[in-house]
């Protein structure tokens, strides 16, 4: 162990200043090293041998004849089958990072479940059937393998590169929505030990894609200093504010408004804001919001233990138009729900367009895991 610590602490000259790129990232890889509690030395070169790899990965015997792995292919195994990595530990480091902001210095994570598929193993546990699209449509496919949780912290810009915070593999009993809450729980608790939110700056804002049900992530993460963005289907049915009650009226007051639903322009009201901007990657842009829509929760699924009455989690609605795709594609609108009510128009232009590049970007969801591809 301490020839490689010592390895580490001399990559990089005693008079190199902390904040220098190359310290931090001999500082990263030291204290990587020290998460790895079995079998550190080859585990440590594997990961070396993965980043470095020149592309994806079909053979753990390939990664002993890179540069990387001075090590045989009987080390490498010995490493995967013995070895051990604390995984607080890793997880602490981790959150300890550099992370990427808005120009207004905001947080912006990405939750998304990406499937590390595995149709040939058949004696590996808890797989499942994941959810596969095909290149045309209606061709998806049910492919068995394992789906992971991620959460990642996101750049602002055209980039592919985000920072995993965490991961979690799914199991057979697991609701995603439920694990993404004690993940999101748990990381947003990491970030503010670390300093990276303190009170008075703004809130974090969480992007979620349409299969996560979003109200619920909401309402379990009131506590914490986060908004919640999330795209919903074009199918949903969410209610407006209830009207206020006139004098003299009778009988039980509504709980709920009128049905919106977002197939069908006549029920729609108009919007308290509407808003156009002009982007360089999808021309215009078109923003209209409804202030404190929310869904009209029922007793099932996530909701049929609750104690007391159904809550009424209001949000922001806001439908996104774009004038184009790359490709010239013919985009389809973009219904969003956020948790922050009373939006300005600023709010609903800035937080409609970082989403939808958000939910498009090609570096956060199945690109994570394509390293791994083929690997058996």
């Amino acid at each position: 162990m301490a020839t490689i610590l010592d390895y580490l602490s001399g990559l990089v000259p005693p008079d190199t200043p902390t904040t220098d790129p190359a310290s931090v990232l001999a500082g990263w890889r030291r204290d990587f090293y020290q998460c790895l509690t079995r079998r550190a030395d080859v585990l440590f070169e594997l990961t070396d041998a993965v980043l470095c790899a020149d592309g994806p990965v079909h053979s753990l015997v390939d990664l002993t004849l890179t540069a990387e792995h001075r090590r045989g292919h009987g080390a490498l195994y010995d490493g995967l089958n013995s070895g051990r990595i604390d995984l607080a530990r890793l997880r602490t480091t981790l959150s300890m990072l550099s992370l990427p902001r808005t120009v207004d210095g905001r947080i912006v994570l990405a939750v998304d479940v990406s499937n590390w598929l595995h149709p040939d193993a058949s004696t590996s546990a808890d797989r499942l059937f994941c959810h596969v699209y095909g290149r045309a449509k209606g061709q998806a496919q049910m492919i068995p393998g394992w789906p992971y949780s991620f959460v990642a912290a996101l750049e602002s810009g055209r980039t592919s590169w985000t920072a995993v915070l965490d991961a979690v593999r799914l199991g057979p009993a697991d609701d995603a929505t439920a694990v993404t809450a004690d993940q999101l729980r748990d990381v947003v608790g990491r970030l503010i030990a670390a300093g990276h939110w303190r009170h008075g700056d703004p809130e974090i804002l969480v992007v979620a894609d349409a299969g996560y049900d979003i109200t619920r992530l909401a309402f379990v993460l009131a506590d914490l200093p986060v908004e919640l963005l999330g795209r919903l289907r074009t199918d949903r049915v969410v209610r407006l504010p209830k009207p206020p009650r006139l004098p003299g009226s009778t009988g039980r007051p509504p709980k709920h408004g009128p049905e919106f639903r977002l197939d069908n322009p006549d029920t729609w009201r108009a919007p308290q804001h509407h808003t156009t901007t002009a982007t360089t990657r999808y021309g215009t842009a078109n923003a209209c919001s409804w202030d404190r829509l929310h869904p009209r929760l029922t007793r099932r699924t996530c909701w049929i233990d609750h104690d007391g009455d159904l809550p009424v989690v209001e949000g922001t609605l806001i439908r996104l138009q774009v004038e184009h795709l790359p490709g010239d594609r013919d985009p389809k609108p973009v219904w969003l729900w956020c948790s922050a009510v009373d939006a300005t128009a600023a709010d609903v232009a800035d937080g409609g367009g970082r989403s939808y590049v958000a939910l498009s970007s090609p570096g956060f969801g199945g690109e994570l895991v394509s390293w791994f591809s083929g690997v058996r």
